[in-house]
């Protein structure tokens, strides 16, 4: 294995990592920032009000995204099998 294939599988692994923790992320933040509004409207300074939502909305983020996650990975996993075959034998 050379370098440029170590660094282009390390390269595809930091961009499946983005990916894949991408969305989840976006949704925690969006989420976050719309209780914390509601919060200060409101006075209401609830702990579990910014956890529960947060919790909710990341289980639908991976109900909904998760089959295409699990592709990915399952797809960046064969491929970087399939590359260390062929750079083995």
């Amino acid at each position: 294995m050379t370098q440029t294939s170590a660094l282009d599988v390390a390269q595809g692994a930091l961009i499946l990592a983005i990916q894949l923790g991408g969305p989840a992320l976006v949704v925690i933040l969006a989420v976050g920032i719309v209780v914390s509004v509601f919060q200060a409207m409101t006075q209401i300074n609830e702990a579990t009000l910014s956890f529960v939502p947060k919790l909710v909305a990341v289980g639908a983020v991976l109900v909904v995204l998760g089959p295409w996650m699990l592709q990915s990975a399952v797809a960046y996993t064969v491929a970087i099998l399939s590359h260390l075959a062929a750079a083995v034998g």
